[in-house]
């Protein structure tokens, strides 16, 4: 058994993805009220509308049937009937975060997450974007960008939202393997998937994504092969090959199959062994975690610049101190603070249309979480961080120093007096890496499993 494979089975433990730092089971949600919200949005609006906008990520929850592997919050329903009301929920809310800013917000990022936002019919999508921007600015660097299932997303959407301003497209695929494709009832040909890119390249939309998962029930050696070379003749600008998490607990979906329907530990790592070694060679670069890009691709490029950003949307190549989650179940950051939205469709509505904003729990960062936070986005985008001599002062830093003595020893990183940076054999272990930072991690081991394995 190579070096390799042993790593793989020392560190296949349950860690953060750390779109977040502190991450959302550790939130010290007891000291948290709307009150400090506001106070914290009104705060992050002033320091940086003016100079790099703000960021705007909606959740439209619906989908029509439930893809069994998904972690998302969704509502599965085939009656349409429910989008119009959902939609005037968003905008009142949209509305009630426009009262506590002092000026014309600026958008520079907006991205419409699921559930399936392509649910929507084109014109209740337009509704919708043209009520939040009619209400601010664009800024000159504005990106807008959207999840869409590649069996239900037409034309019409895909020329509606770039009239809108959308350039940026993900769609998810996950396996295109028949037999896997049943099991986690997520149907979508090749045939789908090409009329969909080539629809949107004809429109003029620049950068494609495709969401791809290793380790899902049922899935092959030889299925993956197939699905990565399928991938390869429509050369997608971004890849993002997750590790599928299995979390029934939370999940109950995920219990239409078993533990024995998916890939052992050994034939998990084969499986994410090989489809990484395809995309290399195909000419992607891989960057940060679970991503791969074309060198053309602004997410390699930012990397490359040291200003790759993280966030609860995951990477980008932006950075807005302020991101207001609308929707049931968003969160939103505002840099000192987060806040996440209420779980379901029912309070979510009854909320907003009671004119309040529908957050229901948060955390207020200390000044150790910042200094942490600093670090670990710095490992997640960079692969590197420095520290000064005012973060060794610190006793919670210097905590987390000892605690690197192990990826040390496992040759995952390389350290000097005052640096760390992760070694081409640390890149797949960054969330390992990164919780050796995570001193509310350390400082309370969970009695139960609160995330995913590897």
């Amino acid at each position: 058994m190579d070096i390799t494979t042993d790593l793989v089975k020392k560190y296949n433990v349950p860690v953060p993805r750390y779109t977040s730092y502190p991450t959302v089971p550790y939130w010290d949600i007891n000291s948290f009220d709307t009150a400090q919200w506001k106070l914290a949005v009104r705060k992050s609006f002033s320091l940086s509308n003016q100079t790099e906008g703000i960021s705007l990520y909606i959740h439209l929850p619906y989908c029509e049937s439930l893809c069994t592997y998904c972690g998302c919050n969704t509502r599965i329903t085939k009656n349409h009937a429910v989008e119009i009301p959902y939609i005037h929920a968003v905008i009142k809310e949209w509305n009630l975060y426009l009262e506590l800013f002092d000026s014309k917000p600026q958008i520079k990022e907006l991205h419409l997450g699921g559930g399936t936002p392509t649910f929507f019919a084109p014109e209740n999508l337009e509704l919708l974007i043209s009520a939040i921007t009619d209400k601010a600015i664009l800024h000159p660097d504005a990106e807008f960008s959207f999840e869409a299932h590649p069996a239900n997303t037409t034309a019409e959407h895909l020329q509606t939202l770039y009239n809108l301003g959308f350039k940026r497209l993900s769609l998810g695929i996950q396996d295109f393997d028949i037999q896997v494709q049943k099991i986690i009832n997520r149907m979508q040909s090749y045939e789908q998937v090409a009329l969909v890119t080539d629809k949107a390249r004809e429109i003029g939309y620049t950068s494609i994504n495709y969401d791809l998962i290793y380790g899902l029930p049922l899935q092959t050696l030889p299925g993956l092969t197939d699905t990565i070379e399928k991938v390869k003749t429509l050369r997608p600008d971004r890849i993002a090959f997750y590790s599928y998490a299995h979390v029934p607990w939370i999940k109950p979906g995920q219990r239409k199959f078993t533990e024995l329907d998916l890939p052992d530990r050994e034939a998990k790592q084969q499986l994410y062994e090989t489809g990484r070694n395809m995309l290399l060679e195909a000419g992607y670069e891989e960057v940060g975690m679970d991503h791969f890009s074309l060198k053309e691709d602004s997410l390699y490029i930012a990397q490359k610049e040291k200003h790759l950003h993280r966030n609860f949307m995951g990477y980008t190549h932006q950075y807005t101190r302020l991101m207001v989650g609308l929707g049931v179940s968003s969160i939103s950051d505002t840099w000192n603070a987060f806040a996440q939205n209420v779980k379901t469709v029912e309070e979510y509505l009854n909320v907003v249309n009671q004119n309040e904003i529908p957050v229901f729990k948060g955390h207020i960062l200390t000044e150790e979480d910042l200094l942490m936070r600093k670090h670990i986005l710095a490992i997640m985008c960079n692969g590197e961080t420095s520290w000064t001599s005012e973060d060794l002062a610190d006793e919670s830093f210097r905590i987390a120093l000892d605690n690197i003595n192990e990826v040390l020893n496992d040759g995952l990183i390389v350290r000097g007096d005052n640096y760390l940076k992760v070694t081409p054999e640390g890149t797949r272990f960054l969330r390992n890496i990164c919780a050796a930072f995570d001193i509310r991690l350390w400082r309370n081991q969970p009695d139960r499993q609160l995330f995913s394995m590897g």
